[in-house]
């Protein structure tokens, strides 16, 4: 008598999973994120861990799988949203920011809120009173190259 082989496990929309995996510009090609030198890491699908399109990517993968995926601007994590584009007033700015926090244009920046959250985002420009940031996540609206090694599946 044999034994049957069980599937391996896929990826889908409840997984828990261990991968490497590397985030670039599909366009220059520089990278953004890689975990491939160092520990892999560890997510669960769903839980906002990894943007929703990239996680999209992994759907239907078993362990063992390696595949590198091309994503239009907009779909790995979403397009811009204009607005998102919202002035933070000076007086605002250096009441709650760290003392010698620059705010240089392309910078990307993180600040305490007034409520004891956090603000994270991209100086677009200085002016008079205020600083206009883009609050959108800084890989919103671009195309990506999203390289994946799947090393294990629940």
């Amino acid at each position: 008598m044999t034994d049957a082989v069980q599937p391996k496990p896929v990826v889908n929309e409840s997984s828990f999973v261990t991968l490497h995996y590397r985030i670039r510009l599909a366009e220059s090609q520089q990278v953004i994120v890689s975990t491939f030198e160092d520990k892999p890491a560890t997510l669960s699908i769903g839980a906002g861990q990894l943007a929703e399109g990239l996680e999209r990517c992994l759907f239907g993968m078993q362990a063992g799988q390696r595949d590198i995926f091309t994503l239009p601007a907009g779909s790995g994590y979403g397009d811009t949203n204009p607005d998102l584009y919202r002035p933070v007033s000076k007086a605002l700015l250096s009441k709650y920011a760290e003392e010698g926090t620059k705010f240089e244009p392309g910078e990307f920046v993180h600040f305490p809120a007034p409520d004891g959250g956090q603000f994270a985002g991209t100086v677009v420009e200085e002016r008079e009173d205020d600083i206009l940031f883009d609050f959108n996540h800084p890989l919103a609206g671009k195309a990506l190259t999203f390289e994946v090694q799947l090393i294990g599946v629940l």
